[in-house]
Protein backbone atom coordinates (compact mmCIF):
# COMPACT_ATOMS: atom_id res chain seq x y z
CA UNK A 1 0.00 0.00 0.00
CA UNK A 2 2.83 2.35 0.89
CA UNK A 3 4.47 1.76 -2.51
CA UNK A 4 1.19 2.65 -4.23
CA UNK A 5 0.99 5.91 -2.29
CA UNK A 6 4.59 6.72 -3.21
CA UNK A 7 3.86 5.90 -6.86
CA UNK A 8 0.77 8.12 -6.88
CA UNK A 9 2.80 10.88 -5.26
CA UNK A 10 5.37 10.63 -8.03
CA UNK A 11 2.61 10.81 -10.65
CA UNK A 12 1.14 13.83 -8.93
CA UNK A 13 4.52 15.50 -8.89
CA UNK A 14 4.99 14.77 -12.58
CA UNK A 15 1.53 16.11 -13.26
CA UNK A 16 2.34 19.34 -11.49
CA UNK A 17 5.56 19.57 -13.43
CA UNK A 18 3.77 19.22 -16.74
CA UNK A 19 1.24 21.87 -15.80
CA UNK A 20 4.06 24.22 -14.83
CA UNK A 21 5.96 23.45 -18.01
CA UNK A 22 2.90 24.10 -20.14
CA UNK A 23 2.29 27.37 -18.31
CA UNK A 24 5.88 28.43 -18.81
CA UNK A 25 5.59 27.63 -22.50
CA UNK A 26 2.39 29.62 -22.83
CA UNK A 27 3.77 32.57 -20.88
CA UNK A 28 7.13 32.72 -22.64
CA UNK A 29 8.00 36.17 -23.90
CA UNK A 30 9.00 36.80 -27.49
CA UNK A 31 10.62 40.22 -27.34
CA UNK A 32 11.16 41.73 -30.79
CA UNK A 33 13.49 44.65 -31.38
CA UNK A 34 12.88 47.19 -34.13
CA UNK A 35 15.69 49.58 -35.09
CA UNK A 36 14.48 52.86 -36.59
CA UNK A 37 17.67 53.11 -38.68
CA UNK A 38 16.35 50.32 -40.89
CA UNK A 39 13.95 52.79 -42.52
CA UNK A 40 16.91 54.59 -44.08
CA UNK A 41 18.40 51.55 -45.79
CA UNK A 42 17.99 51.29 -49.55
CA UNK A 43 16.49 48.64 -51.77
CA UNK A 44 15.59 45.30 -50.25
CA UNK A 45 16.99 46.32 -46.86
CA UNK A 46 14.52 49.18 -46.31
CA UNK A 47 12.13 48.44 -43.45
CA UNK A 48 9.03 50.27 -42.29
CA UNK A 49 6.09 49.69 -39.95
CA UNK A 50 3.97 47.66 -42.45
CA UNK A 51 6.70 45.00 -42.52
CA UNK A 52 6.07 44.40 -38.81
CA UNK A 53 2.65 42.87 -39.42
CA UNK A 54 3.76 39.28 -40.22
CA UNK A 55 6.08 39.32 -37.19
CA UNK A 56 3.63 40.61 -34.60
CA UNK A 57 1.61 37.40 -34.61
CA UNK A 58 4.66 35.89 -32.85
CA UNK A 59 5.92 38.84 -30.76
CA UNK A 60 4.60 39.48 -27.25
CA UNK A 61 6.70 42.63 -26.84
CA UNK A 62 8.08 45.16 -29.31
CA UNK A 63 11.03 47.34 -28.33
CA UNK A 64 11.59 50.39 -30.52
CA UNK A 65 15.20 51.56 -30.61
CA UNK A 66 15.06 55.30 -30.97
CA UNK A 67 15.85 57.29 -27.85
CA UNK A 68 19.01 58.60 -26.25
CA UNK A 69 20.41 61.11 -23.78
CA UNK A 70 20.97 64.80 -24.42
CA UNK A 71 24.40 65.32 -22.87
CA UNK A 72 23.68 68.95 -21.99
CA UNK A 73 20.37 68.39 -20.20
CA UNK A 74 20.54 64.67 -19.21
CA UNK A 75 17.02 64.33 -20.62
CA UNK A 76 15.70 61.44 -22.67
CA UNK A 77 15.15 62.60 -26.25
CA UNK A 78 14.32 61.03 -29.63
CA UNK A 79 17.43 60.03 -31.58
CA UNK A 80 15.82 61.34 -34.76
CA UNK A 81 13.24 63.94 -33.79
CA UNK A 82 12.22 64.68 -37.37
CA UNK A 83 11.49 61.03 -38.11
CA UNK A 84 10.14 59.90 -34.74
CA UNK A 85 8.15 62.98 -33.75
CA UNK A 86 7.55 65.19 -36.80
CA UNK A 87 6.92 62.21 -39.08
CA UNK A 88 5.00 60.54 -36.22
CA UNK A 89 6.95 57.27 -36.17
CA UNK A 90 6.53 56.92 -32.41
CA UNK A 91 2.75 56.94 -32.74
CA UNK A 92 2.77 54.64 -35.77
CA UNK A 93 4.61 52.08 -33.65
CA UNK A 94 2.46 52.38 -30.53
CA UNK A 95 -0.77 52.39 -32.54
CA UNK A 96 0.02 48.80 -33.55
CA UNK A 97 -1.56 47.88 -30.21
CA UNK A 98 -4.96 48.61 -31.71
CA UNK A 99 -4.61 45.62 -34.03
CA UNK A 100 -2.59 43.57 -31.53
CA UNK A 101 -4.17 44.40 -28.14
CA UNK A 102 -1.96 42.01 -26.15
CA UNK A 103 1.24 43.52 -27.57
CA UNK A 104 3.41 45.61 -25.24
CA UNK A 105 5.52 48.32 -26.87
CA UNK A 106 8.56 49.76 -25.08
CA UNK A 107 10.93 52.59 -25.93
CA UNK A 108 14.64 51.71 -25.79
CA UNK A 109 17.28 54.08 -24.48
CA UNK A 110 21.01 53.56 -24.90
CA UNK A 111 21.58 50.95 -27.59
CA UNK A 112 21.66 52.72 -30.92
CA UNK A 113 22.75 56.05 -29.44
CA UNK A 114 26.03 56.32 -31.33
CA UNK A 115 26.86 60.04 -31.11
CA UNK A 116 30.45 59.15 -30.16
CA UNK A 117 29.88 60.29 -26.56
CA UNK A 118 29.10 57.17 -24.52
CA UNK A 119 30.61 58.84 -21.44
CA UNK A 120 27.38 60.83 -21.01
CA UNK A 121 25.70 57.63 -19.76
CA UNK A 122 28.18 57.50 -16.88
CA UNK A 123 28.09 61.26 -16.26
CA UNK A 124 24.30 61.13 -15.92
CA UNK A 125 24.56 58.51 -13.18
CA UNK A 126 26.92 60.59 -11.07
CA UNK A 127 24.49 63.30 -10.02
CA UNK A 128 21.08 63.03 -8.35
CA UNK A 129 19.81 66.06 -10.30
CA UNK A 130 21.01 64.44 -13.53
CA UNK A 131 19.07 61.29 -12.76
CA UNK A 132 15.93 63.22 -11.81
CA UNK A 133 16.04 65.10 -15.13
CA UNK A 134 16.33 61.79 -16.95
CA UNK A 135 13.56 60.05 -15.03
CA UNK A 136 11.06 62.88 -15.44
CA UNK A 137 11.77 63.32 -19.15
CA UNK A 138 11.58 59.57 -19.73
CA UNK A 139 8.23 59.38 -18.01
CA UNK A 140 6.88 62.26 -20.08
CA UNK A 141 8.16 60.86 -23.40
CA UNK A 142 6.87 57.35 -22.75
CA UNK A 143 3.42 58.55 -21.64
CA UNK A 144 3.03 61.17 -24.38
CA UNK A 145 3.45 58.68 -27.19
CA UNK A 146 1.65 55.72 -25.68
CA UNK A 147 4.54 53.39 -24.90
CA UNK A 148 3.99 50.74 -22.23
CA UNK A 149 7.39 51.14 -20.63
CA UNK A 150 11.08 51.72 -21.13
CA UNK A 151 14.03 49.49 -21.98
CA UNK A 152 17.24 50.60 -20.25
CA UNK A 153 19.98 49.42 -22.61
CA UNK A 154 22.58 51.47 -20.75
CA UNK A 155 25.93 52.13 -22.37
CA UNK A 156 28.67 50.96 -20.03
CA UNK A 157 32.35 50.51 -20.96
CA UNK A 158 32.89 47.12 -22.59
CA UNK A 159 35.43 44.43 -21.76
CA UNK A 160 38.79 44.45 -23.45
CA UNK A 161 38.81 41.91 -26.30
CA UNK A 162 40.88 38.81 -25.66
CA UNK A 163 43.10 37.06 -28.15
CA UNK A 164 42.71 33.27 -28.33
CA UNK A 165 45.89 31.76 -26.87
CA UNK A 166 47.51 28.37 -26.64
CA UNK A 167 48.69 26.86 -23.36
CA UNK A 168 52.21 28.37 -23.46
CA UNK A 169 50.97 31.81 -24.50
CA UNK A 170 48.24 31.68 -21.85
CA UNK A 171 50.81 30.89 -19.15
CA UNK A 172 52.98 33.91 -19.98
CA UNK A 173 49.92 36.13 -20.36
CA UNK A 174 48.68 35.08 -16.90
CA UNK A 175 52.15 35.76 -15.47
CA UNK A 176 52.11 39.22 -17.05
CA UNK A 177 48.70 39.98 -15.50
CA UNK A 178 50.02 39.06 -12.05
CA UNK A 179 52.91 41.48 -12.47
CA UNK A 180 51.16 44.34 -14.28
CA UNK A 181 47.61 43.75 -13.04
CA UNK A 182 44.26 43.49 -14.76
CA UNK A 183 43.31 46.15 -17.29
CA UNK A 184 40.71 48.54 -15.82
CA UNK A 185 37.89 49.72 -18.07
CA UNK A 186 36.35 52.11 -15.51
CA UNK A 187 38.12 53.68 -12.52
CA UNK A 188 34.79 54.46 -10.86
CA UNK A 189 33.04 51.17 -11.63
CA UNK A 190 31.90 50.56 -8.04
CA UNK A 191 30.32 54.01 -7.84
CA UNK A 192 28.63 53.61 -11.22
CA UNK A 193 27.25 50.25 -10.14
CA UNK A 194 25.58 51.79 -7.08
CA UNK A 195 24.40 54.80 -9.06
CA UNK A 196 22.85 52.68 -11.80
CA UNK A 197 20.99 50.67 -9.17
CA UNK A 198 19.68 53.97 -7.79
CA UNK A 199 18.60 55.06 -11.28
CA UNK A 200 16.67 51.87 -11.91
CA UNK A 201 14.93 52.24 -8.54
CA UNK A 202 14.08 55.87 -9.30
CA UNK A 203 12.66 55.03 -12.72
CA UNK A 204 10.59 52.23 -11.21
CA UNK A 205 9.20 54.46 -8.44
CA UNK A 206 7.90 56.98 -10.99
CA UNK A 207 6.75 54.52 -13.67
CA UNK A 208 4.84 52.16 -11.40
CA UNK A 209 2.14 54.73 -10.62
CA UNK A 210 1.02 54.57 -14.26
CA UNK A 211 1.51 50.82 -14.66
CA UNK A 212 4.52 51.38 -16.94
CA UNK A 213 7.15 48.66 -17.25
CA UNK A 214 10.88 48.96 -16.65
CA UNK A 215 13.02 46.53 -18.62
CA UNK A 216 16.79 46.11 -18.61
CA UNK A 217 18.91 45.05 -21.59
CA UNK A 218 22.47 43.91 -20.94
CA UNK A 219 24.49 44.90 -24.00
CA UNK A 220 27.19 42.67 -25.50
CA UNK A 221 30.61 42.62 -23.84
CA UNK A 222 29.49 44.50 -20.72
CA UNK A 223 30.69 42.73 -17.57
CA UNK A 224 27.63 42.07 -15.40
CA UNK A 225 29.75 41.58 -12.28
CA UNK A 226 31.12 45.12 -12.63
CA UNK A 227 27.96 47.09 -13.37
CA UNK A 228 24.88 45.18 -12.23
CA UNK A 229 23.91 44.55 -8.61
CA UNK A 230 21.60 41.68 -9.53
CA UNK A 231 19.97 41.25 -6.09
CA UNK A 232 19.06 44.93 -5.90
CA UNK A 233 18.04 45.44 -9.53
CA UNK A 234 15.93 42.36 -10.16
CA UNK A 235 12.97 43.40 -7.94
CA UNK A 236 12.83 46.74 -9.77
CA UNK A 237 12.56 45.43 -13.34
CA UNK A 238 9.93 43.42 -15.19
CA UNK A 239 12.55 41.33 -16.98
CA UNK A 240 16.15 41.42 -18.23
CA UNK A 241 17.20 40.88 -21.85
CA UNK A 242 20.63 39.23 -22.01
CA UNK A 243 22.11 40.16 -25.40
CA UNK A 244 24.29 37.08 -25.69
CA UNK A 245 25.99 37.82 -29.00
CA UNK A 246 28.75 39.91 -30.62
CA UNK A 247 31.32 38.49 -28.21
CA UNK A 248 33.67 38.65 -31.21
CA UNK A 249 33.23 41.05 -34.09
CA UNK A 250 35.47 42.42 -36.84
CA UNK A 251 35.54 45.74 -34.98
CA UNK A 252 36.56 44.21 -31.63
CA UNK A 253 38.75 41.49 -33.13
CA UNK A 254 40.02 42.78 -36.50
CA UNK A 255 42.96 40.34 -36.60
CA UNK A 256 41.22 37.14 -35.57
CA UNK A 257 38.13 35.30 -36.80
CA UNK A 258 35.99 33.50 -34.22
CA UNK A 259 32.42 32.49 -33.41
CA UNK A 260 30.44 35.67 -32.62
CA UNK A 261 27.59 34.19 -30.54
CA UNK A 262 28.44 30.81 -28.98
CA UNK A 263 25.91 29.28 -26.62
CA UNK A 264 28.59 27.45 -24.61
CA UNK A 265 32.24 27.98 -23.79
CA UNK A 266 34.98 27.17 -26.28
CA UNK A 267 38.51 26.03 -25.44
CA UNK A 268 40.99 28.83 -24.69
CA UNK A 269 38.34 31.55 -24.79
CA UNK A 270 37.15 33.81 -21.98
CA UNK A 271 34.80 31.81 -19.80
CA UNK A 272 32.15 34.52 -19.77
CA UNK A 273 32.01 35.06 -23.54
CA UNK A 274 29.11 32.73 -24.25
CA UNK A 275 25.38 32.78 -23.66
CA UNK A 276 25.21 30.05 -21.04
CA UNK A 277 27.80 31.80 -18.86
CA UNK A 278 25.69 34.97 -18.84
CA UNK A 279 22.57 33.05 -17.87
CA UNK A 280 24.36 31.17 -15.09
CA UNK A 281 25.83 34.38 -13.67
CA UNK A 282 22.45 36.07 -13.36
CA UNK A 283 20.79 32.94 -11.97
CA UNK A 284 23.45 32.34 -9.31
CA UNK A 285 23.27 35.98 -8.23
CA UNK A 286 19.57 35.95 -7.50
CA UNK A 287 17.68 36.45 -10.75
CA UNK A 288 14.63 34.17 -11.09
CA UNK A 289 14.53 32.12 -14.28
CA UNK A 290 11.34 33.71 -15.56
CA UNK A 291 12.85 37.21 -15.49
CA UNK A 292 15.71 36.32 -17.83
CA UNK A 293 15.11 36.68 -21.57
CA UNK A 294 17.75 35.26 -23.92
CA UNK A 295 18.89 37.41 -26.86
CA UNK A 296 19.13 35.79 -30.31
CA UNK A 297 20.66 37.75 -33.22
CA UNK A 298 19.24 37.71 -36.74
CA UNK A 299 22.54 38.62 -38.34
CA UNK A 300 26.09 37.43 -38.87
CA UNK A 301 29.51 38.94 -38.38
CA UNK A 302 31.79 38.79 -41.42
CA UNK A 303 35.57 38.93 -41.65
CA UNK A 304 37.89 38.98 -44.62
CA UNK A 305 39.81 35.75 -45.29
CA UNK A 306 43.38 36.17 -46.51
CA UNK A 307 46.18 33.95 -47.78
CA UNK A 308 47.27 33.52 -44.15
CA UNK A 309 43.82 32.34 -43.01
CA UNK A 310 43.15 28.67 -42.26
CA UNK A 311 41.97 26.97 -45.45
CA UNK A 312 39.71 24.70 -43.39
CA UNK A 313 37.66 27.69 -42.26
CA UNK A 314 37.65 26.39 -38.65
CA UNK A 315 38.10 29.32 -36.24
CA UNK A 316 40.06 30.89 -34.73
CA UNK A 317 42.50 32.04 -37.39
CA UNK A 318 44.22 35.18 -38.66
CA UNK A 319 42.39 37.78 -40.69
CA UNK A 320 42.53 41.41 -41.82
CA UNK A 321 39.33 42.95 -40.52
CA UNK A 322 35.87 43.09 -42.03
CA UNK A 323 34.92 41.73 -45.44
CA UNK A 324 33.00 43.70 -48.07
CA UNK A 325 29.69 45.17 -46.93
CA UNK A 326 26.38 43.50 -47.74
CA UNK A 327 24.12 44.93 -50.46
CA UNK A 328 21.15 45.57 -48.16
CA UNK A 329 22.61 46.76 -44.86
CA UNK A 330 25.79 48.44 -46.16
CA UNK A 331 27.20 47.97 -42.66
CA UNK A 332 30.86 47.02 -42.22
CA UNK A 333 31.34 43.65 -40.55
CA UNK A 334 27.64 42.73 -40.58
CA UNK A 335 25.39 40.66 -42.86
CA UNK A 336 21.66 40.38 -42.32
CA UNK A 337 20.29 36.85 -42.58
CA UNK A 338 18.98 37.37 -46.16
CA UNK A 339 22.41 38.73 -47.13
CA UNK A 340 23.99 35.53 -45.82
CA UNK A 341 21.55 33.12 -47.43
CA UNK A 342 21.89 34.88 -50.81
CA UNK A 343 25.62 34.13 -50.74
CA UNK A 344 25.39 30.46 -49.77
CA UNK A 345 26.35 27.91 -52.38
CA UNK A 346 23.82 25.34 -53.52
CA UNK A 347 25.21 22.07 -52.11
CA UNK A 348 23.86 20.21 -55.15
CA UNK A 349 25.85 22.40 -57.51
CA UNK A 350 28.84 23.48 -55.45
CA UNK A 351 31.32 23.31 -58.32
CA UNK A 352 29.35 25.84 -60.35
CA UNK A 353 29.46 28.32 -57.50
CA UNK A 354 33.08 28.03 -56.47
CA UNK A 355 34.75 31.42 -56.25
CA UNK A 356 31.48 33.34 -55.82
CA UNK A 357 29.45 31.82 -53.02
CA UNK A 358 30.02 30.88 -49.40
CA UNK A 359 30.29 27.28 -48.26
CA UNK A 360 28.14 26.61 -45.21
CA UNK A 361 29.58 24.55 -42.34
CA UNK A 362 26.95 23.43 -39.85
CA UNK A 363 28.85 20.73 -37.96
CA UNK A 364 32.61 20.82 -38.69
CA UNK A 365 33.55 18.04 -36.27
CA UNK A 366 30.68 15.59 -36.89
CA UNK A 367 30.68 14.98 -33.13
CA UNK A 368 27.57 14.80 -30.98
CA UNK A 369 27.28 15.35 -27.26
CA UNK A 370 25.00 13.64 -24.71
CA UNK A 371 21.49 12.39 -25.27
CA UNK A 372 20.33 15.72 -26.69
CA UNK A 373 22.61 15.06 -29.72
CA UNK A 374 23.49 18.74 -29.91
CA UNK A 375 26.06 19.20 -32.66
CA UNK A 376 28.87 21.77 -32.66
CA UNK A 377 26.92 24.28 -34.74
CA UNK A 378 24.18 24.29 -32.11
CA UNK A 379 26.66 24.92 -29.31
CA UNK A 380 28.89 27.46 -31.01
CA UNK A 381 27.18 28.63 -34.22
CA UNK A 382 26.90 28.09 -37.94
CA UNK A 383 29.47 29.62 -40.25
CA UNK A 384 30.18 29.86 -43.96
CA UNK A 385 33.29 30.88 -45.82
CA UNK A 386 34.90 31.55 -49.18
CA UNK A 387 38.66 31.23 -49.66
CA UNK A 388 40.50 34.10 -51.32
CA UNK A 389 41.07 33.86 -55.07
CA UNK A 390 44.44 33.69 -56.83
CA UNK A 391 44.97 37.39 -56.29
CA UNK A 392 44.48 36.91 -52.55
CA UNK A 393 41.21 38.87 -52.56
CA UNK A 394 37.49 38.17 -52.17
CA UNK A 395 37.86 35.81 -49.21
CA UNK A 396 35.14 35.96 -46.54
CA UNK A 397 34.09 34.17 -43.33
CA UNK A 398 30.75 34.79 -41.64
CA UNK A 399 29.51 33.41 -38.34
CA UNK A 400 25.76 33.76 -38.18
CA UNK A 401 22.43 32.67 -36.75
CA UNK A 402 20.10 30.61 -38.92
CA UNK A 403 16.70 29.02 -38.19
CA UNK A 404 18.33 25.84 -36.88
CA UNK A 405 20.65 27.51 -34.37
CA UNK A 406 17.97 30.03 -33.37
CA UNK A 407 15.59 27.15 -32.73
CA UNK A 408 18.14 25.34 -30.60
CA UNK A 409 18.78 28.46 -28.52
CA UNK A 410 15.04 28.72 -27.96
CA UNK A 411 15.11 25.06 -26.91
CA UNK A 412 17.83 25.94 -24.41
CA UNK A 413 15.59 28.72 -23.05
CA UNK A 414 12.70 26.29 -22.68
CA UNK A 415 14.84 23.65 -20.97
CA UNK A 416 16.26 26.22 -18.54
CA UNK A 417 12.80 27.58 -17.75
CA UNK A 418 13.83 31.10 -18.75
CA UNK A 419 11.38 33.91 -19.40
CA UNK A 420 11.65 33.87 -23.17
CA UNK A 421 13.66 35.06 -26.15
CA UNK A 422 14.63 38.46 -27.54
CA UNK A 423 15.00 38.69 -31.32
CA UNK A 424 17.53 41.33 -32.30
CA UNK A 425 16.33 42.64 -34.58
CA UNK A 426 13.37 42.18 -36.93
CA UNK A 427 14.83 44.28 -39.75
CA UNK A 428 17.80 41.90 -40.08
CA UNK A 429 15.68 38.75 -40.27
CA UNK A 430 14.37 37.79 -43.71
CA UNK A 431 11.32 40.04 -43.46
CA UNK A 432 10.68 39.94 -47.23
CA UNK A 433 10.94 36.16 -47.57
CA UNK A 434 13.87 36.40 -50.00
CA UNK A 435 15.59 33.17 -48.91
CA UNK A 436 12.84 30.59 -49.39
CA UNK A 437 9.59 32.52 -49.44
CA UNK A 438 8.96 32.37 -45.67
CA UNK A 439 9.02 35.70 -43.88
CA UNK A 440 10.89 35.94 -40.58
CA UNK A 441 12.38 32.42 -40.62
CA UNK A 442 14.60 33.02 -37.56
CA UNK A 443 11.78 34.48 -35.49
CA UNK A 444 9.44 31.66 -36.55
CA UNK A 445 11.94 28.89 -35.80
CA UNK A 446 12.75 30.30 -32.37
CA UNK A 447 9.09 30.78 -31.46
CA UNK A 448 8.28 27.21 -32.54
CA UNK A 449 10.86 25.75 -30.12
CA UNK A 450 9.77 27.68 -27.03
Amino acid sequence: MQSVVVFLGVLATLGVYHVQAATTHTDSKVVCYYDHNSFFREGQGKFDVPFLEPALQFCTHLIYRSAGINAATNKLVPLNEHFDVTKDQYRKVTELKRRYPTLKVYLAVGAGDDDQNPEKYLTLLEGVENRIAFVNSAHTLVKTYGFDGIDLAWQFPTNKPKKVRGKVSSFFHSLKKKIVGESIVDDKADEHKEQFTALVREVKNVFKHDGLAVVLSVLPNVNSSIYFDVHSIIPQVDFVNLMAFDFRTPKRNPKEVDYPAPLYNLIDRKEDENGNAWVQYWLTHGAPNNKLVFGIPTFGRVWKMTEDSAISGVPPFETEGAAEVGPYTQHEGLYSYPEVCAKLANPNNLKAHQGKHLRKIGDPSKRYENWHTIDVSNRFGTYAFRLPDESGENGAWVGYEDPDTAGNKAGYVRDKGLGGIAIFDLSLDDFRGLCNGDKYPILRAAKLRL
